[in-house]
């Protein structure tokens, strides 16, 4: 009884939290999203690789993970490059083989059979036929490329692993807390667009960030049409980072991404994810000071030196998004249709 009354208590406090970061993020969006990524976002990258390797990554064979962990460094390299040296890059790598998607679908695919197949051959098979089936990731390349490594990571599978856990215990305050997390969005699309307090150093800031990239994919491909104005090169970032459509996205992006980490965060009883030998956690301890350092010394800067880990988390935990989907169907009563376990 205990232990349910103390996960009552956390997703009260979850609860609360979503309240808290959606509010923020509806005042100041831009420094919101710069502080909870270059803060929380390194603490939560180092940590929870740690407690998946603890867990052996939810994959039937730790060694598995070998073939994200090359992926991941295969995505940095290519951001560095296109970063540095695009000239040098674009000479061997056009832009219509789209490696980056076809990387991130082969490891999202390899990920089901990761966590669900134990004989190597057959899982080597699967992979190999996932391989030559890569091009079929080119009709749907934003999913793969733009959206699953962030908002789909931060934001959908939150929201499912909140489910989860909520069905698990059958907690209906874990119910409200998901169903909080769903409307909050629409709340900040919808509620007085045009109102925020960030200060154009903060707006300045994010503009100039790697990170501005998902902005503007977003407006242009589904918003930019709907906005006041002609649409022309020059007043392109402007309508990005100042229109009502433009402030919207950013406000869906900052509360995303803090909620996520903040959510991370208080599972700290549930899932034990701190309980780790006093080596590792001094060495998770200076790697976050380092980074944030790093952050705030040069904010691009900082987040090429964590693009690594960022993606690397992403990727890992790709078998243990499979074994929630497998978890929620389970405990809706999918019972006789999932046959892994």
């Amino acid at each position: 009884m205990a232990i349910l009354d103390s996960r009552y208590k956390l997703d009260y406090i979850n609860i609360f939290l979503l309240f808290f970061s959606c509010a923020l993020a509806f005042l100041v969006p831009f420094e919101m999203f710069l502080i909870a990524y270059g803060v929380l976002g390194p603490l939560h990258y180092l940590t929870e690789i740690s407690w998946l390797h603890d867990k052996n990554y939810y994959s039937k064979d730790r060694r598995d993970v070998i073939l994200l962990v090359v992926i991941s460094f295969l995505m940095t390299f290519l951001f560095v490059m296109q970063k540095h040296y695009p000239d040098w890059l674009a000479t061997y790598i056009k832009p219509e083989y789209q490696v980056a998607g076809s990387l991130t679908y082969i490891a999202f695919g390899s990920a089901l059979f990761m966590a669900f197949i134990r004989k190597p051959l057959i899982k080597l098979i699967g992979i190999a036929l996932l391989i030559l089936t890569v091009s079929l990731s080119h009709h749907i390349i934003s999913f793969f490329t733009v959206f699953l490594p962030t908002l789909v990571h931060v934001y959908v599978f939150t929201t499912l692993f909140m489910l989860y856990g909520a069905l698990k215990i059958k907690s209906k305050p874990g119910y409200l807390s998901v169903l909080v997390h769903i409307v909050c969005p629409f709340l900040l699309f919808l509620l007085f667009p045009a109102s925020n307090i960030s200060s154009s150093n903060g707006i300045d800031m994010y503009t100039k960030s790697d990170f501005a990239g998902l902005n503007q994919y977003i407006y242009f491909n589904y918003f930019h049409e709907a906005t006041e104005g002609a649409f022309t090169q020059d007043n392109f970032m402007s309508m990005v980072f100042n229109s009502q459509a433009g402030i919207a996205i950013m406000r869906f992006i900052a509360y995303a991404y803090t909620y996520h980490y903040l959510n991370w965060f208080t599972k700290t009883e549930v899932i034990k994810w701190h309980k780790m030998p006093k080596q590792r956690a001094f060495f998770i301890a200076i790697c976050w000071l380092v980074s944030v350092g790093l952050y705030a010394y040069s904010y691009s800067i900082g987040f090429q030196w964590l693009f690594l880990l960022s993606f690397m988390h992403v990727l890992l935990e790709f078998p243990l998004n499979y074994i929630s989907f497998v978890g929620i169907f389970s405990e809706l009563g999918f019972k006789r249709l999932i046959t892994a376990k």
